[in-house]
């Protein structure tokens, strides 16, 4: 059963944000490369979340998992993305698909804002 992975986030006017998720999406084939890794913006820019579906569909998925790149469990994480990843979702009745958590709180974001602050190494 293939998987993919939807990373969606908000969407920017700004084409060096909206290449930040590609960028996450690398990192994160790197980690997984047996799984289908595909992004989408959900509003602003493309590829939108109805074109992000189709490509994991495309690529053979059979179970998409999408995943709200974004901080905190806000309106955009927790109604929209879901309700717009259904909606679209409607079109492959045969796809099983799930919405997961936005990232939250997690011990390696603490790590990663010590590293960027440059007090990672700090006794």
């Amino acid at each position: 059963m293939p998987k993919a992975l939807l990373l969606i986030d908000h969407g920017s006017k700004l084409a060096a944000a909206n290449l930040m998720l590609t960028e996450v999406a690398n990192v994160v084939r790197e980690l997984k490369p047996e799984l289908i890794i595909k992004i989408a913006h959900m509003e602003l820019a493309e590829p939108t979340i109805a074109e992000g579906l189709r490509s994991c569909v495309d690529a053979g998925a059979t179970e998409i998992i999408a995943h709200p790149y974004m901080l905190s469990p806000g309106r955009h994480s927790t109604y929209d993305i879901p309700k717009m990843v259904a909606d679209c979702a409607q079109e492959f009745p045969e796809i099983s698909y799930v919405v997961t958590e936005p990232l939250g709180v997690h011990h390696k974001i603490g790590e990663v804002i010590l590293e960027r602050s440059k007090l990672d190494n700090v006794d």
